[in-house]
């Protein structure tokens, strides 16, 4: 591991948001097994540029996300690269809680009673955590939910596979261009918890080298290789929109 910048643990159920720069890791861990880490992705210079989970799909044949896999903006480029997973299998079609999920699963605890052990959800996380950089809901998109495997049945039916929950997992990020970061850890929507699960994550931000020439998630498909490319042409300063 490179030079560590920063580490920490956030609680289950809470929300944080940071700027990644160009070729920073962010190595995510599941602390005690069954954590959910819901995360989004934005362009800090421009901030109509964000995540695009239908195209970080398709374009790399895939319904899952683990290591080799690229995390693509809605412009073609490359937010960041799973360098390392230990999970394997990590969601992100199945959207956010909101509060209505969380009421209808769990019950309603408000701040105003709970205090620090309210129930929080994802969809309103994330717009706290926007609306420090001036977003807002419609600026929301389809999120990844680390740690969280979905298993398909023949009917279509999808449902959280909570056998899959490893205490200790890990999941590493590698970051290909700026990006500024809005995460959290309130459950996953299909969570069939009893109660509210809040599980912590711990994460690490710290250096490291740049992806190379031969690198497995820019070689794992000729898509990956254009999305390098056309980082690489933004990165440059020229050319803005080829892609």
């Amino acid at each position: 591991m490179g030079n560590l910048i920063y580490s920490d643990t956030l609680p289950g159920g809470k929300h944080w948001s940071l700027l990644m720069r160009r070729n920073m890791r962010l190595r995510l861990t599941d602390v005690e097994g069954g954590t959910n880490v819901g995360m989004l992705f934005y362009n800090p210079q421009n901030l109509l540029e964000r995540y695009n989970a239908p195209d970080t799909l398709k374009c790399q044949h895939t319904f899952k996300l683990t290591a080799g896999h690229c995390l693509y903006s809605d412009m073609g480029r490359i937010f960041c690269s799973i360098v390392d997973d230990t999970f394997g299998w990590h969601d992100t079609v199945s959207g956010n809680t909101t509060k209505a999920i969380v009421a209808r699963k769990w019950g309603e605890k408000s701040y105003q009673t709970a205090r620090n052990d309210w129930q929080q959800n994802g969809h309103d996380s994330f717009l706290v955590e926007g609306a420090k950089y001036g977003l807002t809901r419609r600026d929301l998109a389809a999120n990844v939910n680390w740690f969280s495997k979905i298993v398909v049945a023949d009917s279509g039916a999808m449902s959280l596979d909570s056998a899959a929950a490893k205490a200790g997992a890990q999941l590493e990020l590698r970051f290909e261009m700026e990006t500024l970061v809005l995460l959290h850890t309130c459950p996953h929507p299909f969570n069939p918890a009893n109660s509210y699960p809040s599980k912590p994550a711990g994460f690490e931000i710290f250096e490291g080298p740049p992806a190379g020439l031969d690198d497995p998630a820019r070689l794992s498909r000729p898509e990956n290789g254009r999305g390098f490319e056309n980082n690489r042409i933004f990165l440059a300063g020229c050319c803005e929109g080829a892609h």
